[in-house]
């Protein structure tokens, strides 16, 4: 019987710039390989195809590419605390413990560097242009999260902290009651979601699809959403728990969902840009603007709500436009490296990476 395939994202397309997690998802491995090589090297066809090999065995994460919706970053198998990943721009990835916990792999072996070079002037080119777009796309997301801050002000300026106070401890009583692991708690930090070159995209279904209780934050812009998840992510942590931490993909600085596995509960914001309703016995709606805001707020500022909202849209709908730019763009660099690779290399290099696997997972049986 095949194991759970869970999917997020480890850095993300936001208003603070390119955000990387990385760091903080590969910190729970005892084995890692870094891939190296250009873009078109077969990475990511390399790492979903070992994925596709152990999941029949093995519970796999995913780590997607925010920069080509399809492609991933990284692939974990948790249970042998082993993991590869792409360690290239924009989230590069050097060893801290050479040889010990992390080694390289180097996918450059498998190119022409003669045919590369005939190639230099167009791939110098297309590199800037692809810049150039990020750099972009990132203005126009901090401009974006301006608006947006604009917009929470209305509803912090009408929100009651001691009803946001009660609503957080009635909600530290339904997810926790009175359990506590005898253990150090820990936190993972992920992103649920991305902006990317398709729109933004999230895994929220695919990561609480075996949740029981599923907890679905509605509210406005300003509500206390990220507030209340930060002070329900250090009550779990206190509590000896592990807790997965999602961040915002928009701004990282804020918390979208937290996953406490062991208890069997998901709490997260179901607001767009990833909305989603209750569909089975388990799943509940917690309503920050019903609890904690003061009645008529959206009546009294409908214009400037909706002034705002259509200025926050029209900055997403750009910074998305230079995503897709972007992503044509490196779908013309990496056709450069595919003409100059030996693709032979790189599967020789797989087979060696599912030979290296086999070979830790038996270690790990035998002690």
């Amino acid at each position: 019987m095949g194991k759970h395939v869970y999917n997020y994202y480890a850095g993300g397309n936001t208003a603070k710039g390119f955000y990387d997690l990385f760091e903080e998802t590969l910190k729970r491995l005892d084995r890692i390989f870094i891939l190296k090589g250009g873009p078109g090297t077969g990475k990511s066809t390399l790492m979903k195809k070992i994925g596709e090999s152990w999941k029949s065995d093995d519970n796999i994460e995913y780590i997607h590419c925010s920069a080509d919706y399809g492609s991933i970053d990284g692939v974990i198998i948790p249970d042998l605390k082993i993991g590869i990943v792409d360690g290239t721009a924009p989230h590069v990835i050097e060893p801290k413990y050479p040889g010990v916990i992390e080694e390289y792999v180097n996918l450059g072996e498998a190119w022409d560097s003669e045919q590369l070079r005939m190639y230099k002037e167009p791939i110098f080119q297309v590199k800037n242009q692809i810049k150039a777009c990020y750099d972009k796309a990132y203005k126009l997301f901090a401009e974006a999260l301006d608006i947006h801050d604009e917009w929470e002000k209305i509803y912090i300026e009408h929100l009651s902290p001691e009803k946001a106070r009660q609503l957080t401890n009635r909600l530290k009583q339904t997810i926790f009651g009175d359990k506590t692991l005898h253990k150090k708690g820990a936190s993972l930090h992920r992103f649920l979601g991305s902006a990317t070159p398709e729109g933004p995209k999230d895994f929220i279904q695919n990561l609480t699809d075996d949740i029981p209780k599923r907890l679905f934050i509605k509210g406005r812009p300003g509500t206390g959403k990220s507030t209340m998840l930060k002070k329900l992510a250090i009550e779990g942590e206190n509590r000896g728990l592990e807790v997965e931490v999602y961040h915002c993909g928009f701004d990282p600085e804020s918390l979208d969902m937290l996953i406490f596995r062991e208890l069997g509960v998901a709490i997260f914001d179901s607001t767009s840009p990833h909305e989603h309703f209750p569909s089975r016995e388990g799943d509940e709606i917690v309503d920050m603007y019903e609890e904690v805001i003061q009645s008529g707020t959206d009546e009294k500022y409908e214009e400037e709500i909706k002034t705002l909202s259509n200025r926050y849209k029209e900055k997403m709908k750009q910074a998305t436009a230079k995503l897709k730019e972007s992503n044509h763009l490196r779908n013309q660099l990496e056709s450069f490296y595919i003409d100059a690779v030996d693709f032979s290399i790189v599967e020789q290099k797989q087979a060696e990476l599912e030979q290296e696997i086999v070979a830790w997972k038996e270690r790990l049986m035998a002690i």
